[in-house]
């Protein structure tokens, strides 16, 4: 189902951070959009609400996304099921130097319209932090 639209919407969202293109990336959601990422408290999003909004979700891009040199998907196994789809896999992020693994599921689900209405993304802090290693 390479065309289902949270399949597409997942595809523009990983082209959007390869191509560090903020604007492409907060356009592919729709207007009452969530990031959450990771699911759950972070220091990211201490109270674990995620991030709802185009507003809400072009910040979560300036403190987790702008700065980081290069994020990288690698997914071994996608399950899609109807406007869902859940990748298993991981993401290295780097940075300053350093590597990070975040190894997890990622979700993506969409509209009818292919405009993203949530990115989550399961994976733990402490593991990835315990991942990190220089360049």
């Amino acid at each position: 189902m390479a065309n289902s639209p949270a399949h597409l919407a997942g595809k523009r969202s990983r082209d959007a951070v390869a191509a560090r293109n903020k604007e492409a990336w907060v356009a592919n959601f729709a207007d009452d959009g969530i990031v959450e990422d990771p699911v759950g408290p972070s220091h990211f999003d201490p109270e674990g609400r995620g991030h709802r909004g185009r507003d809400a979700i072009a910040a979560f891009w300036d403190m987790a996304i702008a700065p980081t040199d290069k994020i990288e998907f690698v997914f071994d196994k996608t399950y899609q099921c109807g406007n869902e789809e859940a990748n298993v896999g991981h993401i290295v992020i780097t940075a300053a130097g350093h590597q990070v693994t975040a190894e997890g599921v990622f979700t993506y689900k969409a509209d009818s319209d292919g405009k993203m209405l949530a990115l989550r993304a399961f994976w733990e802090v402490d593991q990835a932090t315990a991942s990190a290693r220089k360049i």
